[in-house]
C-alpha cells in the first residue's frame, strides 16, 4: 500500500517524517480534507489577512499529489467602511 505524507506549510511550517499508508490517491484527497479541516479548526483566530495557509500531500517519492491552500488578503474596502 502506498505511504502518503501531509506537509503542513503556514507560519510555522511542519514536516510529516511518518506519512500514512493508503489505498490510492484518491483516498489520499480524503484523509487530506479531514486533516485540513481539523488543523483550521485549531487556528482559532490565529490565521491573519495577508497570510497563506497550505496541506501538500506527497508520496513516498516526494511527488506533490495533492494541495489544499488557504490565503487571506485584507480588503481594503471593508476596513474603510465602503461597499
Amino acid at each position: 500500500m502506498p505511504r502518503y505524507f501531509f506537509n503542513v506549510q503556514n507560519v510555522a511550517p511542519h514536516a510529516d517524517d511518518e506519512g500514512e499508508e493508503l489505498p490510492d490517491d484518491e483516498a489520499a484527497w480524503r484523509e487530506a480534507t479531514k486533516y485540513a479541516g481539523a488543523l483550521l479548526n485549531d487556528i482559532d483566530g490565529k490565521f491573519r489577512p495577508g497570510q497563506e495557509w497550505r496541506l501538500e500531500v506527497k508520496d513516498k517519492a516526494g511527488r506533490l499529489v495533492h494541495t489544499i491552500r488557504i490565503s487571506s488578503k485584507p480588503d481594503t474596502a471593508w476596513q474603510s467602511g465602503e461597499e
